[in-house]
């Protein structure tokens, strides 16, 4: 209002106005010390002698203990209002005006950094949708990702540049950063004209450049990539040898390429990446010390498959210690797992891990499914809500564990917020309880999960 005093008073101090108003005071001062010099006083002694008397009738009404202990908290409470401003000045300038408060940040940080290790294995948008919501609960993650998408601007810089495909890295080096909204914006954005720009993306393209810098050593690039966008936990590619996924369709057929696979329109059959390749160590030793692997969500023979075609990953999984569970995905797949059911998921990933059908347990232990009806699925959509049958999972070892999980405003896939809450539900009470052990029954186990949920 500029009819207040601290508008008036701001006024006053704009540049310019301060330091006549500093002089006005100066020659104020000035009078006021001629004055008491011609009646004979030293200002100094007299000052000297009015707080001397204030002391003594504040003394005569509050003993000196008590007003001691004023003054100091009054001091310290300056000192405090003062330093807090100082503080506030000095990070405002580095901070974003939307960031949490620093005691909040600081408190999230402390506890998150004491988080469960849990690794993500996948790709796709289903990956980096799970991220999201993880990195609430923890900042020790590790995404390990798919390199086989030979599509869009990933497609191109791969057969242009010899790079790995960048998108799906891009996708969870971003799930995972800040929220520096035009940070990520900036990785997202999508050049949409200019020769040899168009169709690309930002982060592609930063990722891409990195790589260059560092020599082609892409596990370089993709820290520097994080360390930008101050992302918690790592982002690893689950192989740095140059795959091409081969699907071999239910007619008899042989398709090459993610991209040719994903619009080929036909049902796959089994799936297999040429050459074979080597997993890249960190991400066999982030299994290995992890407490929590979830595989998924994503497409199942494009995003979650392939990670376990990688030498060395599926044994990986299979030895460690850590608590083991499947994010089955929402919907059915156009030419991937058209009328799949749970089980159908379940049973194809053991099979290209290569795993016996009673050691399946062994790889998962448990898979999460939507128990929440899609509500504006179109009646002739190509793609339906996965069919679950309990029966056939708790068959094969697998705990079933149904829970509400659809965004409301994208019913085809997962709210982000509620599946990692869910997750961690689960890692924890399969922590603390001991029934919940690999030598439990399964009808025991899924009857001890139906009372937690």
């Amino acid at each position: 209002m500029k009819d207040s005093f601290r508008y008036r008073l701001e006024t006053l101090m704009l540049p310019g106005l301060k330091r006549w108003i500093a002089i006005i005071l100066l020659g104020i001062a000035f009078i006021v010390l001629g004055v008491f010099l011609l009646l004979g006083y030293h200002p100094i002694t007299v000052s000297g002698l009015f707080l001397r008397e204030v002391m003594e009738h504040a003394a005569d009404v509050l003993p000196h203990r008590i007003s001691g202990i004023i003054i100091l908290s009054m001091g310290a409470v300056v000192i405090y209002i003062a330093f807090a401003r100082l503080m506030s000045s000095i990070l405002g300038a580095y901070l974003p005006e939307d960031r949490e408060s620093i005691p909040d940040m600081l408190y999230r940080r402390h506890h998150l950094d004491r988080g469960p290790k849990v690794v993500v294995i996948g790709g796709g948008t289903g990956l980096a949708n799970l991220l999201k919501g993880l990195k609430k609960y923890t900042n020790r993650i590790t995404a390990i990702v798919t390199v086989g998408d030979d599509g869009g601007s990933s497609g191109r810089l791969r057969q242009e540049l010899g790079v790995l495909p960048p998108g799906d890295i891009r996708n969870c080096i971003t799930a995972l950063a800040e929220e520096e909204k035009l940070v990520t914006q900036l990785f997202h954005y999508r050049f949409k004209s200019g020769q040899g720009l168009e169709g690309h993306s930002f982060g592609n393209l930063f990722l891409t450049a990195i790589y260059a810098i560092t020599n082609g050593d892409m596990l370089e690039a993709v820290r520097v990539a994080s360390r930008v966008l101050n992302s918690c936990g790592q982002v690893l590619p689950s192989t740095l040898t140059s795959i091409t996924l081969v699907a071999e369709m239910v007619d008899g057929r042989t398709v090459q390429g993610e991209s040719q696979i994903s619009n080929d329109g036909g049902q796959v059959s089994r799936i297999s990446s040429t050459p074979v390749a080597q997993a890249v160590p960190e991400a066999i030793r982030a299994i290995a010390e992890a407490d929590l692997i979830v595989l998924g969500p994503g497409s199942l023979y494009t995003s979650v498959i392939p990670n376990l075609l990688i030498k060395g990953i599926p044994e990986a999984i299979t030895q460690a210690k850590a608590k083991k569970l499947y994010v089955c995905n929402v919907m059915t797949q156009p030419g991937e797992t058209i009328n799949y059911s749970v089980a159908d998921h379940i049973e194809a990933i053991s099979s290209h891990a290569e795993t016996e059908p009673a050691m399946t347990k062994k790889l998962l232990q448990a898979v999460l499914v939507n128990d929440q009806t899609p509500s504006n699925l179109e009646s002739d959509a190509p793609c339906a809500p996965v069919l679950y049958d309990p029966e056939r999972i708790q068959a094969l070892g697998i705990v079933p564990i149904r829970k509400p999980l659809i965004n409301e405003s994208v019913s085809s896939h997962h709210d982000s917020g509620k599946l990692a809450e869910v997750i961690m539900l689960w890692f924890f009470k399969r922590k603390e309880d001991n029934e919940f052990s690999d030598k439990a029954k399964t009808v025991d186990l899924s009857k001890k999960v139906a009372t937690f949920f």
